[in-house]
């Protein structure tokens, strides 16, 4: 194990796939299709073509969606255990730890799955009407496992065959047609969090786009500092804001207060590292920025309920 996850960028898949095997478009996004250890046709993958990949835990640094066609397979997202099955879409954001049990042998001999992957600058640059999302976009974390029904389903199928079919063509403007695309696909997975809210009667209202800016701003400077900062006057200040009014609109836009989702980045990433890395406790101290072991192991437990030790042994 090394002392740290690997990142695993949208170029790092094109490079590993042969292209006859995988469309792409301006090296900032890739479709292709994955089959068990059943025959493919010449434009499939099989488990084995990216084997060194699915060896152990890495993050994607990238928005990837996989839709499941056939068969099923275990996949651990950010330490958090889902069984996905047929007609089942996962949806990742950049950043997400990932782990799967899919391997190259006769249990997965069923398996097919449809793979979108784009980068953080094509989705970024894609113009969306958050007005029209009627719910928080980062609701999808909670939860990426999303079992279609037959409506949803053949919308899916219709939206990975329009992308398919316009990353393998020779469009000019392949990239602004794809980004229309995946505006569209956007909206419909927004839709399909709003009717997975309504069901658990945890529907939201709306967030305006200059909140939705700024809890994304912050959400992605935790991503970028929790190994080093914990405090809210760091990111306050990144954000030109109070530390006070910072944590007014952290609650206000996600439910949650603004400390509460910088423990659960720094827990997760002690939980990363404790479980899958061959680092001491005195080094994942000095990478997560404690003073000491005894700060570390006094926090550890009143986020989680067991010591390190205890975690890494479990």
């Amino acid at each position: 194990m090394s002392d740290s996850m690997l990142t695993v960028t949208i170029p790092d898949i094109i490079r590993m796939i042969p292209l006859m095997k995988i469309h792409t478009v301006d090296n900032q996004g890739f479709l292709c299709v994955v089959c068990g250890t059943q025959p493919c046709n010449e434009t499939e993958i099989s488990i084995s073509d990216i084997a060194d990949i699915l060896k152990y835990p890495f993050r994607f640094d990238g928005f990837l969606c996989i839709f499941c066609v056939e068969g099923s397979f275990k996949v651990h997202i950010n330490l958090n255990s889902y069984d996905v099955v047929k007609n089942d879409l996962v949806i990742l954001a950049p950043g997400n730890l990932i782990n799967t049990s899919v391997t190259d042998s006769e249990k997965d001999k069923d398996l097919r799955l449809v793979m979108i992957g784009l980068s953080r600058d094509f989705v970024s640059d894609i113009s969306l009407d958050f007005n029209k999302i009627p719910h928080r976009s980062f609701s999808a974390l909670e939860n990426p496992i999303f079992p279609l029904n037959e409506k949803q389903l053949a919308v899916a199928k219709d939206f990975f065959m329009m992308s398919s079919k316009v990353m393998s063509s020779n469009y000019t403007a392949k990239k602004e047609i794809l980004g229309c695309i995946t505006a569209a696909g956007i909206y419909i997975a927004f839709d399909l969090l709003s009717e997975r809210n309504k069901e658990s009667k945890k529907e939201v209202p709306g967030m305006n786009p200059r909140l939705k800016s700024i809890f994304d701003r912050f959400i992605a400077l935790v991503t970028e500092y929790h190994t080093s900062e914990r405090g809210m006057a760091f990111y306050a200040d990144k954000l030109c804001l109070t530390p006070k009014y910072l944590s007014k609109l952290i609650k206000q836009a996600s439910g949650r207060s603004a400390p509460d989702w910088i423990d659960s980045f720094v827990i997760l990433e002690a939980k990363n590292l404790l479980k899958y890395s061959d680092c001491t406790i005195k080094e994942i101290v000095y990478k997560l920025n404690f003073p000491n072991q005894s700060v570390f192991y006094k926090y550890f437990k009143a986020h989680t309920g067991i010591t390190p030790s205890e975690y890494r042994n479990s």
